[in-house]
């Protein structure tokens, strides 16, 4: 392989080039079974004598940590045994990111998995996909495209939101992003000063929330009642409204008709622009749905964000955000920016997969297997009264309420999620979020057996 070896430092040079040796065998870079360059070659390259490489190779081969085979060359024998950092340092990041953690850390699969938010792979046709992204490499282009995205997957997208969701967009319109989180950051860049005023729904996104104050916001959160966000209590100083209309995050219910036009009359007399994030709505398991907010404004205040990361796999990070013209420019610039543009395959490939009717086929079938997920769910827990489940008929959660008093015990093969999670200001409210995306419709019973067993009750709720 290609080892880099500076011939810096005190000391001869078939010292200074075993220590370098010894230092990669012992912290990984160099690995068992390695080989390393003839000791011509890396003479020819340092611009020393063969020789003084030899010495260097012949103390490691003596010490263990390299063994020479006839006719084959030289390799790695020993094993790391430290770990290979970065210096400590000194420099420190700005007061935001001093305190600022991984909202969705890591963690284990447990066996009764309602972790929101997580669509389920076993559903996406992998082999289709795989299809489609190996003709793109085969065929693609490997020079940069547009930084809103592939020309054909953008008019696919406009097609698509038009006909599944009413959206009013073409092409132009449409940016493609790396999920819906770079489309919520491409926004805001583009819109945010350092000390604006965003408001956000509360219980809300935390993900969303935190982006905003990343980029110096004042985040205020807005009370959510049975009809969606109360307009009523939006702050007057807010200039941007973060909202989930179609299924409220993460209680689930939707905006009324009437609250919708009320937020535009808001933001048209506020000079507001409103943020529509749609996420899953394309899972809908009841009635119609009522039509997004982009497709209800007449002025280009709304900027709509959908992603396929709940809809397909969230490994494939596609997103997309449609805005008005007065916008454009300024986005498009942005995305070239942050990372020029995304992964032209994948975005290449999921054209394909919409043209060809494989995006809707695979929506069916999804909508089909939650809605029966979500049935055994809310009909479980409805027989229990300590449950007040929050009324919903769409996407990939489900949110049910529950007395203060009631706390859920961890449990090693339960994952469930804490309503009182998505709060942020003020009293949190009580009860638990359950996605179905990483469930089986057959493992929803036992799971919720174990979460019925799991609620223990406290004595003061306010300790």
């Amino acid at each position: 392989m290609d080892f880099h070896v500076s011939l810096e430092g005190r000391g001869d040079l078939a010292a200074r080039i075993y220590r370098q040796l010894l230092d990669a065998i012992l912290d990984g870079r160099l690995r068992p079974g390695e080989r390393l360059p003839p000791t011509r070659e890396l003479a020819r390259r340092l611009d020393v004598s063969r020789n003084t490489v030899a010495v260097a190779y012949d103390r490691l081969v003596a010490d263990g940590f390299l063994t020479g085979r006839a006719g084959a060359g030289t390799f790695v024998t020993g094993e790391p045994v430290r770990e290979r950092a970065a210096p400590r340092g000194v420099v420190q990041p700005r007061a935001f990111w001093r305190t600022a953690e991984p909202l969705m850390p890591p963690r284990g699969r447990a066996l009764h998995d309602f972790t929101v938010g997580l669509p389920d792979p076993k559903l996406f046709p992998i082999a289709s996909w795989r299809r489609l992204l190996a003709r793109e490499l085969r065929v693609g282009s490997a020079g940069y495209i547009d930084p809103a995205g592939d020309g054909s997957l953008k008019e696919a997208i406009a097609r698509h939101v038009g006909i599944s969701r009413s959206v009013r967009a073409g092409a132009d319109d449409v940016i493609v992003t790396q999920g819906a989180q770079q489309a919520l950051d491409l926004i805001g860049r583009v819109l945010i000063e350092p000390g604006a005023c965003v408001a956000v729904e509360e219980p809300g996104y935390p993900p969303a929330r935190q982006l905003f104050r990343s980029l110096g916001a004042r985040v205020a959160g807005v009370p959510v009642d049975e009809q969606g966000l109360d307009v009523s209590a939006l702050p007057k100083a807010a200039r941007v409204v973060y909202v989930t209309p179609s299924h409220q995050f993460p209680l689930g219910v939707p905006m009324s008709l009437a609250r919708r036009t009320a937020l535009l009359e808001w933001a048209r007399h506020r000079n507001a622009v409103i943020i529509e994030d749609d996420y899953d709505s394309e899972f809908r398991f009841g009635e119609r749905p009522l039509e997004p907010l982009q497709s209800l404004d007449g002025a280009g205040r709304v900027v709509y964000v959908g992603s396929f990361s709940k809809t397909l796999l969230p490994t494939l990070r596609l997103g997309f955000l449609v805005a008005p013209a007065s916008l454009r420019t300024a986005l498009r610039a942005a995305k070239q920016l942050t990372d020029w543009h995304g992964d032209p395959f994948a975005q290449a490939a999921l054209a394909r997969f919409i043209d060809e009717g494989l995006l809707a086929r695979h929506i069916r079938k999804a909508t089909k297997e939650y809605a029966a997920r979500h049935a055994r769910i809310t009909a479980l827990l409805a027989a229990d009264s300590r449950f007040q489940l929050v009324p919903s008929a769409a996407g990939l959660h489900v949110c049910a309420r529950l007395d203060p008093t009631l706390r859920v015990r961890p449990a090693p093969s339960l994952a469930v999620e804490s309503l009182a999670s998505y709060y942020a200001e003020g009293a949190p409210g009580h009860g638990v979020v359950l996605g179905y995306g990483g469930i089986s419709r057959t493992a929803i019973p036992e799971g919720i057996r174990l979460l019925i067993t799991a609620l223990k009750r406290i004595d003061n709720p306010l300790a």
